[in-house]
């Protein structure tokens, strides 16, 4: 119970030191592990907001972009979303501010991710080396820093989206406990997501394997989108067979990259579900 209290008086008081909305924290601040030595600018389509670029096609430095919700919605909760692209862009307007934006006005704070491509014109980069580097790094910062950003650090998720859906299967499956002996106090923090929600994800067959501690996940897809409802059918029954607390949405239609935009069907309720998989779970419930 004091730990409790604690707790919410950090909470209350969070936005005295909160980051100014949409801020964009790099992951490594001297640079990524892959990217030493890189001085190339990043590739992006720019939007009518100058911080918020529509899409990103070539990421070097791999970064949050922070996004807190008003003080009287706030539950503590926090969510790090990986948007999609076919790991050859970032779709991170549609899978990541109005993602964000949604979390926000459900009292979750939003933390989108920019990770490396590893299928951009001339990358490097791998997936399963840097764009899951990225999101551990990510996990293990917004929990590093959960008191100054109002967060619970027990309650910190990962959304993904399509590829950003394939970096979620994996970081809720390869996580581990940290490094206490070092010196950095974000390589100290778990990078495993105490929730994971998984969106028309889409990776080879054989490449996610799920220990009996992964975390609970919320998955959707849409019928008429064949490779990645197979993809997510198949981590359903493999999250299945590990015990793991699991919940599957397939719609009828929808296509592929459905997103939270209205299309006119069944699946723009796919949202509500999750809200109510949140509620269920006690996720979003507010700390007393």
């Amino acid at each position: 119970m004091i730990c409790k209290t604690i707790w919410f008086c950090l909470l209350l008081v969070f936005l005295a030191s909160a980051a100014e909305r949409g801020e964009e924290i790099r992951l490594w601040a001297q640079g990524a592990p892959g990217s030493e030595g890189v001085t190339a600018p990043e590739v992006f389509k720019a939007s009518s907001n100058p911080k918020l670029p529509d899409q990103f096609s070539v990421v070097h430095y791999p970064s949050i972009y922070v996004f807190l919700p008003p003080r009287d919605k706030a539950n503590g909760a926090a969510v790090v979303v990986a948007p999609g692209g076919g790991h050859s862009q970032l779709v991170i307007s549609k899978e990541g501010w109005e993602i964000a934006d949604w979390l926000n006005s459900n009292g979750f704070a939003a933390f989108v991710l920019k990770y490396r491509l590893a299928r951009a014109p001339e990358s490097k980069y791998t997936v399963e080396k840097h764009a899951l580097g990225d999101a551990a790094r990510a996990m293990r910062m917004v929990r590093s820093r959960a008191s100054e950003w109002g967060v619970d650090p027990g309650r910190i998720g990962f959304m993904g989206f399509s590829a950003g859906g394939e970096v979620a299967a994996l970081i809720e499956t390869r996580f581990d406990a940290g490094n206490a002996a070092s010196s950095n106090p974000v390589e100290r923090a778990s990078s495993r997501p105490d929730f994971a929600v998984v969106v028309y994800p889409g990776f080879r067959p054989g490449t996610i394997t799920v220990p009996k501690d992964a975390p609970p996940t919320f998955l959707v897809c849409a019928d008429d989108d064949p490779s990645h409802v197979v993809t997510t059918v198949n981590l359903y029954l493999d999250l299945q067979k590990q015990g793991v607390s699991s919940e599957m949405h397939i719609y009828a239609s929808g296509g592929h990259g459905f997103g939270m935009r209205p299309k006119h069907l069944p699946v723009d309720t796919w949202p509500d579900r999750l809200r109510e998989w949140f509620a269920d779970r006690k996720i979003s419930r507010q700390s007393p």
